[in-house]
């Protein structure tokens, strides 16, 4: 999975985070390789200090929250009885006191660790804490997409680079309907065809016409997208994202989002 995807869906999920809660600082990262844990995105912050910062499991409340795999929250950081304190010095100098944490879980593997924070000391409450664990699941929602899409659909071409060739495509799908050239955009569609049927793709449901808006919605979803994050690529609401998505599913047989992905690019419509 490549580290940019991963990487543009925390961040989404963090603002969403951050606009639903109110937190004024937000961070998170994704275990790489299925280890350590770095801080590899962060909202709202004044100073530098958590960006880049590995979390080991056990120390800190992140560290805490990896190990047990489930919320933590502490309501004054400095003073915190619960939790080791390796990283009280970054935490001090952003001004850190209560934090929530919480884990981003695939198929009981924690993959990684959304963290909201305010500069005082007070309770995180309830709306804070439905925000927070909502964001989580956007986030491994995208990552078991994107990891049900690679195990069962190897890539049809050989090299290491379709993976790269796929995330073009999807950036042409979202540019071809903003571009007000008409000709502009119907070259555009035409390297987007090129694409398709450059894969070498057996199409196995012959007849399938998928409208371009559903072949959009289709992409976004097979990058891991969740409905609210292709809406915003798309320029669209979350509910005609649903409804493109829904037709999909219909005309390809699919009874989930996974199913839609792989009857897709078995029909040839995705490369």
């Amino acid at each position: 999975m490549p580290e940019q995807m991963e990487t543009a869906e925390l961040r989404a999920a963090l603002l969403r985070l951050r606009r639903g809660s109110g937190l004024p600082v937000v961070f998170g990262g994704l275990l790489q390789d299925g280890r350590a844990m770095r801080i590899g995105e962060t909202c709202g912050a004044v100073t530098p200090a958590l960006h880049g910062l590995t979390i080991s499991t056990g120390s800190g409340l992140g560290g805490k929250c990896l190990a047990l795999s489930r919320p933590c929250a502490v309501t004054d950081y400095p003073s915190a009885r619960h939790i080791t304190h390796e990283y009280d010095g970054p935490v001090s100098a952003e001004g850190l006191r209560s934090v929530i944490a919480v884990p981003v879980v695939v198929r009981r593997k924690v993959r990684g660790v959304l963290y909201g924070a305010l500069r005082d000391a007070l309770p995180i409450g309830e709306r804070v804490f439905d925000a927070a664990v909502a964001a989580a699941r956007d986030v491994e929602q995208a990552l078991a997409v994107r990891d049900e899409v690679a195990r069962l659909e190897p890539p049809p071409a050989s090299g290491p680079s379709w993976e790269e060739v796929r995330q073009a495509y999807g950036e042409l799908r979202e540019l071809a309907p903003r571009v007000p050239d008409p000709e502009l955009r119907e070259r555009l569609l035409a390297v987007c065809g090129r694409l398709e049927t450059a894969s070498g793709t057996p199409r196995d449901l012959p007849g399938v016409a998928l409208t371009p808006r559903e072949r959009d919605v289709l992409t976004a979803v097979a990058s891991g997208a969740t409905n609210a994050t292709a809406a915003t690529r798309l320029g669209l609401r979350p509910e005609t994202v649903k409804g493109y998505l829904r037709s999909a599913m219909r005309k390809l047989g699919a009874h989930t989002r996974l199913e839609a992905v792989v009857a897709a690019r078995r029909a040839g419509a995705l490369p």
